[in-house]
């Protein structure tokens, strides 16, 4: 099959060096998984380390980048009777449409059994831990896979597993958001604050973020962001102020950054008495300093969270299948021209997904 093979760890500016399009063996299948037909592969800033490499984290290069994916299935393993009742249930056979949830973990342990494998001791990312869907095939286990429901594009499902999950893990399961809240979330055209200000609007919370742009400042608002702050114009706690003051509010109730190091500081100030603080990712820098005595004497919770579960896909799915919420796309891109959209991505020109499809003829 053909694949796309990241060689070695090297500079995103000279990525000829560093991917290359080549041929691997077609995947087979064994007990408990499936080989899935790639239509589309959504991308995140993981294929961007999985490129330059990330001290700490050993990437199996050469490896094939993608964590996103959507496709057909096209051959099954055999199945025990448990799995394949399962199946039977969701209608997963050869020839349905699925979207990969993209968590590699054991299925056993007390986290997999309670239904939230990023806690799995073995927990890792299809595309980080292991070979992605930048391929023609994939091979994963069968428990990865989830139905695509009529109606939802490869594209747009490829859109949803890792920006999706989080961001719905974070508002849901870790910041607890309500009707009525007020939510700050920092660099706002990227692809988990795009969904976390779908998904804190669809709450009814008033959305406040920070964008680069004036461009990305015009998209945010049309995605119903209340109030857009351009953080290279002012630092935006300061423009933060005058917005929560007219409302009469001296801070907001959550703050949602994976900026890390840049906004880290000022976002613990900007949060009200009993405020959250969730952090997915730390893009600027994971070394802080923080302040201990706003933290206790304010009642302020500091959150980490890595993904979500499988479920948590399922409700996602289930919203972008009832229309309720739209995933949104920045760009897509033929297959062959992986390194073009690398370099958008790199770039900080997106606001949304960048999906890679796969041509149908």
């Amino acid at each position: 099959m053909q694949a796309w093979i990241i060689e070695q760890h090297g500079s995103l500016e000279r990525l000829s060096d560093v991917l290359r399009l080549g041929t691997r063996p077609d995947p087979g299948v064994e007990t408990g998984t499936a080989r899935i037909r790639v239509e589309a592969v959504g991308l995140n800033h993981m294929d961007l380390w999985a490129v330059r490499g990330v001290r700490g984290v050993p990437f199996p290069v050469p490896m094939i980048p993608g964590c996103d994916i959507a496709g057909t299935i096209d051959w099954m393993g055999p199945l025990g009777d448990e799995a394949q009742q399962r199946c039977d249930a969701l209608g997963l056979k050869e020839g349905a449409s699925v979207v990969v949830y993209p968590v590699m973990h054991c299925g056993q342990c007390e986290a997999c059994e309670n239904g939230f494998p990023p806690l799995c001791s073995t927990f890792g990312l299809i595309g980080e831990t292991t070979d992605g869907g930048c391929a023609d095939w994939i091979t994963v286990p069968v428990r990865n896979l989830v139905p695509r429901p009529a109606g939802v594009r490869a594209v747009d499902a490829a859109s949803l597993p890792i920006a999706y999950i989080t961001a719905w893990s974070m508002i849901h399961r870790k910041a607890q958001l309500r009707e009525g809240q007020t939510i700050l979330i920092h660099a706002g055209g990227s692809g988990v604050s795009v969904a976390a200000i779908q998904l804190a609007k669809l709450i009814g919370a008033t959305v406040f973020t920070t964008v680069g742009s004036d461009e990305k400042a015009q998209l945010a608002r049309q995605l119903g962001a209340d109030e857009v702050i351009q953080y290279k114009q002012a630092p935006f706690r300061q423009a933060l102020k005058p917005m929560l003051k007219s409302r009469g509010k001296r801070g907001v109730d959550v703050v949602i950054d994976h900026v890390g190091s840049d906004t880290f500081a000022q976002s613990i100030q900007s949060l009200a008495w009993g405020g959250k603080l969730v952090t997915c990712g730390a893009t600027t820098g994971a070394e802080v300093t923080i302040d201990l005595k706003p933290v206790f004497y304010k009642n302020i919770s500091i959150l980490g969270s890595t993904m979500g579960s499988r479920d948590d896909l399922d409700q996602v799915l289930a919203l972008v299948a009832s229309g309720k919420l739209q995933p949104v796309i920045d760009s897509t891109y033929p297959m062959d021209a992986l390194p073009q959209a690398i370099e958008r991505l790199a770039a900080r020109k997106a606001f949304g997904k960048i999906v890679m499809e796969v041509s149908n003829d």
